[in-house]
């Protein structure tokens, strides 16, 4: 029979809705009847067991990843990317493991790759009740870390892109340390992703480390030979910063998080929750300053929680502004954040 993700497959509904009574507790029946309806439709459609194996062990990856999360999503979280070469003797090493012994101290848990070298030295600086592991399995690569083998918040992936949701979406905000492929990959893919709004705003810091011009030359690139180009635009330079010491890097994240505190869409528009609110002529200074993000005649205006936010609960004590965001211009946008925190 053919399957459709309505309600018009008959008596296969009324078997899966009986499938998650029987179940019990399913939290959210119309998200999880249309995974089972994927699933069937998948089997259905596929010939090939590798395509089936490859969907079944995502599923199973992002299930276990969220089990391993949920109870710390009330905490703020850092993901720390650099070299897994990096030698305990090396001047990176100590600036790594001082970032992490400085977030810890500041009430931020660490998200590392789980391996040697720089991942080794945030975790050994954060300490296990204040680290997590998301490991790669690869037949060259050593065992985890001493800090993160055994530790609960540990989790092993076979797929690289199961791994890099982890990173990104469990984070607060991303720093990251000199290192090969693996470290400009994922520099590359944070920023693609804040940059085309695909991953909402967060701090993106580059760490020089003692006697390194990493990140110096990785950001001359960017300057000399994409924006003339115009590959990016000017305003995307401002989705990251480049500092040059672990007390820097984390004072940075923490001044992120001063007066901003989250956001979301609602019906078109951006919702950006405070910690503290802004005085009307705060908010008419900002809305002069970057009416270039606005839609043609938007606004910036204060506000309580929206209908839907007080449906889901979401943060609704917190005081707000609605703009009505372009949804272009996400350097701008993050340049906004930056002069909401210094108002």
């Amino acid at each position: 029979m053919k399957i459709n993700f309505t309600r018009t497959n008959g008596p296969l509904d009324g078997l899966i809705d009986t499938l998650l009574d029987t179940a019990g507790g399913i939290r959210k029946p119309e998200y999880v009847r249309e995974m089972i309806i994927a699933a069937l439709k998948a089997g259905q459609e596929s010939d090939e067991s590798a395509d089936l194996k490859l969907m079944n062990s995502t599923l199973k990856e992002m299930r276990f990843t969220t089990k391993v999360f949920a109870p710390y999503r009330g905490v703020r979280k850092v993901t720390v990317f650099g070299s897994a070469r990096t030698l305990p003797d090396d001047p990176a090493y100590a600036t790594a493991k001082l970032f992490g012994r400085r977030l810890a101290e500041a009430g931020y848990m660490v998200i590392t790759g789980g391996g040697g070298g720089i991942m080794a030295a945030v975790n050994e600086g954060a300490g296990p009740e204040h680290s997590f592991g998301v490991n790669i399995r690869l037949p060259f690569e050593e065992k985890p870390n001493p800090v993160i083998e055994g530790n609960p918040r540990s989790i092993n992936y076979k797929y690289f892109f199961n791994r890099k949701v982890a990173f990104l979406k469990e984070s607060d905000a991303v720093a990251l340390f000199p290192g090969g492929f693996g470290t400009l990959d994922e520099a590359m893919e944070a920023l693609t992703l804040v940059q085309t709004g695909k991953r909402n705003p967060m701090p993106l810091v580059l760490v020089e480390t003692p006697g390194s011009s990493y990140w110096a030359r990785v950001t001359r690139f960017l300057e000399e030979e994409l924006l003339p180009h115009r590959y990016i635009c000017p305003s995307d330079m401002a989705l990251f910063e480049r500092v040059s010491s672990a007390e820097e890097a984390v004072e940075r994240i923490r001044r992120f998080y001063r007066r901003y505190h989250s956001l979301r869409y609602v019906r078109g528009q951006l919702v950006i929750r405070l910690t503290s609110p802004l005085a009307d002529g705060e908010i008419a200074a900002l809305e002069g300053r970057f009416r270039d993000l606005l839609l043609p005649g938007g606004r910036i205006a204060p506000s309580g929680p929206l209908d839907e936010e007080r449906e889901d609960a979401d943060e609704v004590d917190r005081p707000r502004l609605v703009i009505d965001f372009n949804r272009r211009d996400f350097g701008r946008l993050r340049s906004l954040i930056d002069a909401i925190n210094d108002t």
